[in-house]
């Protein structure tokens, strides 16, 4: 992933941060987030846990837990988990393959998400229902949590300790484990 910034956590090679940046022609376009990926003992066999760590406002993102729903164009259906972003991707948890690297979550997987929500299985209704009542409000509104959420700014505020300010910015964290699914 030579084009990605990656951070280890505490020098684990299983456990790091990607900064994944919004697809362009998006609205979700100049955006930065950071996602957590924790790689299990039984890799590439088994799935990655990823998860979004910082606010999104995406009709199949839960905003509070941050959990990505069901994308059928590219069979992209069910929930794997992580903290306050947890993701919902049929490829990555159900029909995972060893076939499948990282490269494929951060370059295929989640550019497509954004690129095609699906408000009809919706994780945010809210998201879901501006995106269909009034779409330009929606596009405002996802422009409007890039700005406050995922800038440039705010990643390197988190990442060089200013948390007071960058706690604001980032999604609330909480745990799923796979027996509440």
């Amino acid at each position: 992933m030579s084009d990605y910034e990656v951070t280890l956590v505490n020098d684990n090679m299983r456990e790091f941060y990607v900064r994944f940046y919004g697809p362009g022609e998006t609205p979700f376009a100049g955006g930065i987030w950071k996602i957590h990926v924790e790689l299990q003992a039984e890799y590439p066999y088994k799935s990655p846990s990823i998860g979004f760590m910082n606010k999104i406002f995406h009709p199949n993102i839960d905003e509070l837990s941050v959990a990505i729903a069901m994308l059928p164009e590219i069979s992209i259906y069910t929930f794997f988990h992580y903290r306050s972003g947890s993701v919902c991707l049929d490829v990555i948890n159900q029909t995972w393959s060893p076939m499948f690297d990282m490269i494929n979550i951060f370059e295929v997987f989640l550019p497509q998400l954004l690129r095609y929500p699906n408000p009809n299985d919706p994780l945010n209704g809210e998201a879901a229902a501006l995106m269909m009542r009034h779409p330009k409000e929606y596009e405002a509104k996802v422009k409007e949590y890039v700005q406050r959420f995922a800038t440039k700014d705010i990643m390197d505020a988190t990442e060089d300790g200013n948390d007071d300010e960058a706690d604001e910015e980032m999604s609330d964290i909480g745990s799923i484990s796979e027996d509440e699914e």
